[in-house]
C-alpha cells in the first residue's frame, strides 16, 4: 500500500512563514512529480506548486516569488517553504504524488494525502 501523508500546517500571523511537509510511503518504484494543491472553503482545488523528479518546478502565479518548493527523492518527500503569507493563502493544502509506480512493470497512477490546514489571520 502507498500512503501519502502531510505536515506543518498551521495557523500564522500575515507575513508570517511556514513550511509543509509531505512524505510518501509504502511499495514505491518511482514518482514522476509531486506537488501541493489548496481548496479554500467553497473553492475548487487548485494547484500551489509541483517539481519533478528531475527538479523542474511549476508555481501558481499568485504565490511565485513567495513560496518554494523542493524534494528529497531518496526519501520521496516534498516540502513547502511559505513565506510573506496572506490571509488569502488560508486553506486546507493537499499533498500530491503523480504518476507513482509500485513496482517497474506496474501502472502509473496518483495519490493524495488528507490534507493539512493552513490559516493565516490578519
Amino acid at each position: 500500500q502507498v500512503q501519502v501523508v502531510e505536515s506543518g500546517g498551521g495557523l500564522v500571523q500575515a507575513g508570517g512563514s511556514l513550511t509543509l511537509s509531505c512524505t510518501a510511503s509504502g511499495s514505491i518504484f518511482s514518482i514522476n512529480a509531486m506537488g501541493w494543491y489548496r481548496q479554500a472553503p467553497g473553492e475548487q482545488r487548485d494547484l500551489v506548486a509541483t517539481i519533478t523528479s528531475t527538479g523542474a518546478t511549476n508555481y501558481a502565479v499568485s504565490v511565485k516569488g513567495r513560496f518554494t518548493i523542493s524534494r528529497d527523492n531518496v526519501k520521496n518527500t516534498v516540502y513547502l517553504q511559505m513565506n510573506s503569507l496572506k490571509p488569502e493563502d488560508t486553506a486546507v493544502y493537499y499533498c500530491n504524488a503523480a504518476g507513482l509506480k509500485k513496482t517497474s512493470y506496474s501502472t502509473r497512477r496518483d495519490y493524495w494525502g488528507q490534507g493539512t490546514q493552513v490559516t493565516v489571520s490578519s
